[in-house]
């Protein structure tokens, strides 16, 4: 892997006199923190962008090289006006472009300008970017007394189609165990975090490989396969089911599982393991339930409550909490009060590396809290996407609405996110339907809690339909009954005979 990391520098350096000849745009400063402190790798990077063309320009590319453009779970970007207390975050939009030329396969994403940079302006962008099964364990099997230690591979400068005229890297690891780490000069370490940089006036697709080797024994909960199933009642409720095929997928666990040394040892033995996980359920949540396919499992407990979130970085602030859909978002106030209800939950053993678990979770919700009228007459349901289960990462997540299950007599269903899913449609049938209900199912990959963000599910259906079923069961016993008193007056004529 580090071969190819120096094949892809040496690649790009060869590909510049081909590659886009005209750049109007620079970098004047670049600052890029990458959090390694769990196994979803978190970087945000702050550049200073100045147009030094002649015309002006709507929009930059971000570029990414191939070993992290098949594990980008997802990109958002901030343009930031004001200052200091006065800050204004403007979400820009963001979406994969195809480069003809690009060097070595290198990704793509472009960024729009909310307004067009004009020449000699510049702007400060945030951007959030977010790398799953990118932590390489090594060595990549360990007994169940031993620490994980894992690879990072990256670069110590930004990859950038620009020129940058300052730049500096940090990696923040979890703890202040690293093994090695490259050292690209200048390049220090203090405590848990490593520094590269400053670097001056770097050519564009400038790349440095470096690789930081350290301890991780963070939860490496990976689920496998995600099926949510959003049930939608008339009558008042919205059933949530959810089953889960989850795995560990930190290093693999080898040798013989001792009980009692995990029991008597915990902080030692099996520190890379994981016995509990969180789950944040929707507010007023009711009937709840948790079990496998043993049965139910008792290790759990619910609880509901207010929580003061802080704006300590907006990107985060807004996926996890605000969605998508906002206009823009002042630095001020720090901290905001959210309703939250968590269900903390125990398998029924510990997970080491390669260890693999099934459960399934279920829930009410009142169906007056995500089911609305549209001012077209539509109605439409307005859900959060994704995975309830704190810092995971889902490779396969079915929304059936996840799947969201229509009431009977639903049409023209369309479903609305702010990023992109395959949709389909299906058709179930349950108790007394006649011509099924219309499922509506939304299916992505990669997905982290970032995407943990509201969407939508339009749809029309007339109020007649929520009789059928009542109608339905009313000609049944009356039909019955009517049968009863004419088997009975036809006995009670022979005995009279």
């Amino acid at each position: 892997m580090a071969a190819r990391n120096w094949i892809f520098a040496v690649a790009v350096f060869l590909s510049l006199s081909t590659f886009s000849s005209a750049q109007d745009l620079q970098i004047v400063n670049a600052e890029r923190r990458i959090d390694l402190s769990s196994h979803i790798v978190k970087a945000f990077l702050t550049l200073k962008v100045e147009n030094i063309g002649k015309d002006p320009a709507a929009d930059m590319l971000l570029a990414f090289p191939p070993t992290q453009i098949k594990n980008l779970a997802m990109v958002q970007a901030l343009a930031v006006t004001g200052k200091k207390k006065k800050k204004i975050y403007l979400p820009l939009d963001v979406k994969p472009s195809e480069q003809p030329d690009a060097p070595n396969d290198a990704g793509y994403f472009l960024v729009s300008f909310a307004t067009p940079l004009g020449p000699g302006e510049a702007v400060t962008l945030e951007v959030l970017y977010i790398l799953t099964h990118s932590l390489e364990p090594f060595p990549v099997e360990i007994t169940q007394s031993e620490s994980q230690l894992v690879y990072y591979r990256d670069s110590a400068v930004v990859l950038s189609p620009y020129r940058i005229k300052q730049q500096t890297t940090f990696f923040k690891t979890p703890s202040t165990r690293v093994e090695s780490f490259t050292s690209v000069e200048p390049a220090n370490r203090a405590g848990k975090e490593i520094k590269y940089g400053a670097y001056e006036d770097r050519a564009p697709y400038s790349y440095a490989p470096v690789i930081v080797h350290f301890e991780n024994n963070s939860p490496f909960a990976v689920v496998e396969e995600l099926v949510r199933e959003i049930e939608i009642s008339h009558w008042g409720s919205l059933q949530i089911t959810e089953n889960y095929r989850l795995t560990h997928g930190g290093a693999r666990h080898k040798g013989v599982f001792s009980r009692v040394e995990y029991q008597s040892r915990r902080s030692i033995s099996g520190s890379s393991s994981f016995n509990a996980l969180l789950a944040v359920l929707p507010p007023r949540v009711n009937s709840v339930y948790y079990r496998d396919n043993i049965g139910n499992i008792s290790t759990s407990h619910l609880r509901t409550g207010f929580k003061k979130v802080y704006l300590c970085c907006p990107l985060l602030f807004i996926s996890s909490h605000l969605g998508s859909n906002i206009s823009s978002l002042q630095d001020s106030p720090k901290a905001l009060t959210i309703q939250r209800c968590e269900l903390e939950f125990e398998p029924r053993y510990p997970l080491f590396g390669g260890w693999k678990a099934t459960f399934i979770i279920g829930y009410r919700v009142p169906l007056e809290d995500y089911l609305f009228e549209a001012p077209d007459g539509r109605r439409y349901l307005n859900f959060t996407f994704g995975c309830p289960l704190v810092e995971t990462i889902v490779n396969k997540l079915t929304l059936k609405v996840g799947v969201v299950v229509l009431p009977e007599g639903s049409k023209d269903p369309s479903a609305v996110l702010p990023f992109a899913v395959n949709q389909d449609l299906q058709v179930k049938y349950s108790y007394l339907d006649i011509v099924g209900r219309t499922v509506v199912v939304l299916q992505k990959d990669n997905v982290v809690p970032t995407h943990n963000v509201p969407f939508q599910v339009y749809y029309t259906f007339k109020p007649i339909y929520m009789l059928a079923e009542p109608l339905m069961l009313v000609s049944a016993f009356f039909f019955v009954f009517v049968t009863s008193l004419a088997y009975v007056h036809i006995d009670l004529n022979i005995v009279k005979k």
